[in-house]
């Protein structure tokens, strides 16, 4: 959703707008005007991905050439528009949510086949400055927000996201809005693929890039295309066909055989420190020993549709939550804190879970920790090293061992 202020003579008013959809054809957007406590109010009683009940709206045709220039593009040819004395927005609990209406929300509203790969958009270059297009791609890095006062004194925020495909390593997409904001920090490096309809292409002259920017018109789709049933089989099989590969390449760019470079750990905290905090992943061979083991908590419950965590408390899995019941099983799995240690220093708290963990140490299980802050890093492969090899590493590559 958008928010707005405008000033008249004497008065201040107030606008939220935000775009709702019940079925794979028909979503519409919704608007509101009137005062700030409500306006702000309403604005805060919902996050993109609810489920909400609408009362008392207007039903209006819509000026669809005005309009969508600064909303999203829909098929209806009416808007509704809430009013404060007479209009109610309701939230559902996800227990009381239809799971036909959840799964819509892995189905983009673009012709998941009508999008730029992010090397077409490079390779066009300043040709494609200010177009609005759509983009299919995965999450390499996640920024933090930044937060800073504009010189008429109001405050804003931005945030940046680098994207990556098949033909481009690192492609940057900013967000300005709290609520995309807020959206992008859900997002996990490496593990997520969006598919953003209708974003801004711009030319960066300061950074001498192409860059995307999330505009009011834009509809961000997580993890397209995943698990959606009973709804458009066709286009989800499209749209699966095309996401999946990059889910696939996700998968096989983190393989563990195709690591070649060697690091330090002094090395990997230098890489940290130079990135101001937004470090993009990094694949690396570091010969150390286990220097810390965390024995009390060491298993999770993992989806068997998706292998990502599961809360125990819903039983429910954030990346699959649309899976039909008899599909929905989980099984358990290691998911270890360790610390690794070399000649130069020790990685803290370094993720050695799922299969990496029982092939480490050679049996399986008979909650996840929190996330933390600074360098997060997954083990992909742990193992003995040849000790010819290792005592290489350390003493140069070029170093004969006799």
């Amino acid at each position: 959703g958008t928010l707005f202020i405008f000033a008249d003579i004497g008065t201040e008013r107030y606008t939220f707008s935000f775009t709702i959809r019940d079925s794979p054809t028909y979503f519409i957007n919704v608007q509101s005007w009137g005062r700030e406590e409500y306006i702000r109010s309403l604005s805060e009683s919902f996050r993109v991905g609810d489920c909400v009940t609408i009362e008392n709206p207007l039903i209006q045709t819509k000026e669809a050439e005005r309009e969508e220039k600064f909303n999203p593009v829909t098929p209806s040819g009416y808007k509704l528009l809430l009013s404060e004395n007479h209009s109610v927005v309701k939230t559902s609990s996800c227990y009381d949510t239809d799971t036909r209406l959840l799964a819509l929300l892995h189905l983009p509203v673009k012709d998941p086949q009508d999008y730029y790969s992010l090397g077409d958009i490079v390779a066009n270059g300043q040709s494609l400055h200010g177009r609005v297009l759509n983009v299919l791609a995965a999450v390499m890095a996640v920024g933090e927000p930044k937060y800073f006062m504009t010189s008429d004194k109001r405050k804003g925020q931005r945030c940046e996201v680098k994207l990556y495909d098949e033909t481009e390593r690192s492609f940057p997409i900013v967000c300005w809005d709290n609520e995309s904001i807020q959206l992008a920090q859900s997002w996990i490096p490496q593990e997520t693929v969006i598919f953003a309809s209708d974003v801004r292409i711009n030319f960066d002259k300061f950074r001498n890039c192409m860059t995307a920017t999330v505009i009011s018109k834009t509809i961000i789709t997580t993890n397209p295309g995943k698990s959606c049933p009973s709804i458009s089989l066709l286009l989800v099989i499209i749209l699966e066909s095309e996401a999946n590969v990059l889910f696939s390449f996700i998968k096989e760019s983190a393989q563990a055989g195709a690591v070649v470079d060697v690091y330090t750990v002094e090395q990997l905290k230098e890489k940290a420190l130079q990135s101001d905090g937004k470090l993009e992943p990094v694949h690396g061979i570091i010969y150390g020993y286990i220097s810390t083991l965390d024995i009390d908590e060491t298993t999770a419950c993992l989806a068997s549709v998706c292998r990502f965590i599961v809360n125990e408390a819903s039983n429910t899995c954030t990346f699959c939550t649309d899976v039909s019941p008899e599909a929905k099983s989980t099984f358990a799995s290691f998911d270890i804190l360790v610390d690794v240690t070399d000649h130069t220093g020790t990685l803290r708290s370094c993720y050695l879970a799922d299969c990496v963990a029982e092939d480490t140490l050679g049996c399986t299980v008979t909650s996840s920790p929190n996330w933390r802050t600074g360098l997060k890093v997954n083990l992909l492969s742990c193992k003995l090293a040849d000790p010819i090899e290792a005592s290489q590493s350390l003493l140069g590559r070029d170093w004969n061992y006799l």
